[in-house]
Formats: structure tokens, sequence, C-alpha cells
């Protein structure tokens, strides 16, 4: 589920799951949080990298772990759904604070919770082909919107996210939401700077200079997913991405 590889202070967490996309599964966020946590806590890690094994980076929120039911039975997983969303929550915002160089590299799809994870990274690094999308607002969820707004304005993020824009790898690398594009993703460590400062310096400057904002993206989470319904929208907008025969 997921990979973790560790050489020159560099640990790698790659999501390997690429038969579902990489796709947030409520354990993919457990087993990732635990992870990051990990890399964290070891002094001898200065830089996190987060990478996905296969065609996409991460296609977001599992959506197919969901039950086929009717809307008034689906109603009833809004306290669960709503929890799964809190510990995403937690995983960005534990990256975004993160003392120490986290990387994201993506390609394919990077959308919803894979495309705010990417957002939470310092480096974000991308192939040309790399699509995101930010669907979430789409069924009434506010996720990860303000550290979006912090890479690329607040303006563009509102309207990258209320307008459920498809974003390609040029308009990415332009805004400044990507660091680097790749010609394969693979070629990473190629485009990753050596750093100049040791580990307890970089976090310091990270705090310095980067707000802090669990309680603020927390807080707007809570208030838009304990809106009644989220079960119901979600449904809705599952069967609407589904192709038509």
């Amino acid at each position: 589920m997921i990979r973790r590889e560790t050489a020159d202070g560099v640990c790698v967490l790659t999501l390997a799951q690429p038969q579902r996309g990489n796709a947030l599964s409520e354990a993919m966020v457990e087993a990732l949080l635990e992870r990051v946590e990990a890399a964290i806590a070891d002094p001898a890690v200065h830089t996190l990298v987060l990478a996905g094994e296969g065609r996409n980076f991460c296609t977001g929120f599992d959506i197919g772990e969901l039950p086929e039911a009717e809307s008034a039975s689906v109603a009833a997983t809004d306290g669960p759904l709503l929890w799964r969303f809190v510990r995403i929550e937690q995983l960005l915002a534990t990256l975004w604070q993160a003392p120490l160089r986290t990387v994201a590299v993506a390609q394919g799809r990077a959308w919803g919770a894979g495309a705010d994870l990417f957002a939470a990274c310092d480096l974000r690094l991308a192939t040309g082909d790399t699509q995101w999308r930010f669907p979430g607002a789409g069924f009434g969820l506010v996720l990860g919107s303000g550290r979006l707004a912090e890479q690329v304005g607040a303006a563009r993020a509102q309207d990258w996210v209320a307008h459920g824009r498809g974003i390609d790898g040029q308009t990415a690398l332009d805004s400044g939401f990507v660091t680097a594009l790749l010609p394969r993703a693979e070629d990473w460590r190629e485009h990753l700077p050596p750093l100049a400062v040791d580990r307890s310096t970089y976090a310091a400057l990270k705090a310095a200079m980067r707000p802090a904002r669990p309680d603020a993206d927390l807080a707007a989470l809570v208030r838009s997913a304990t809106r009644p319904g989220l079960a119901r929208r979600i449904a809705a907008y599952r069967a609407a991405s589904r192709p038509r025969s």
C-alpha cells in the first residue's frame, strides 16, 4: 500500500495501489500518515518525497469505498465520511508543517485530495502530462483551499476550485503551482536541489516563512462537511462521473 525507501537523508514514500489510481482509501490515509510521522521523527531524514506508482499520482478520495445505497441509507454515513475527511486534513496539515523538506512527484492524474496532497508539499515536481482538478467543492466540501491559495494566490485558487478547472502542466508551472516539469517522473532526483542548510535551519526557515494553518483549514473543512447530506452529494457526484453507455 505504501512503499518506503530511505537513503542519504531522503525518505521516499510511494503510494502503491496503481490498480485503484492510488486513491486515498481509509487504510491508505492511515498508513501514509503513520509513515509521514515516522519520517518526521527520524532526525536522519531531511527530505520526504511523495510519489505514486503507475500511471497516476493520486486520483483523490476513494469514493469506490462508499456503499451503493438509496439516499436515505447513504445519509447515515455522513459521520464516518466526516471522520475520513478530517484524517485527510490532518495528513495535509502534517505535511504542510513538517520540519523537513517535503517534495511531491506527480504524473497522470492528481485529482481532489491527491491535488491537495501535492499542494501541501514544499517542492512540487510533475511530468508535463499531469492533470490536476479540485472537484471537492462540487459536493460542498472545502478541503485544502487555504494551502492552495498560499501557492497560487487567492483569486486563482478560487477560480480553479469554484469552476472545477482542469489544470495542465504548463498552466501549473506558469502559476507557480509546479516547481519544475519533468520529462519522466522517475527523473525527479535530477531536479532535486541539494540542501544548503541543515534540517534544523530548514525547519526554522519554513516556520518563519510559511503561516501555520491547522485550525483555519480544519474549521473550514468541518463547517462544510457537517452540512447535512454529504454522503448523498458524493453519491450523486459518483453517479454523474460514471461513463454513459
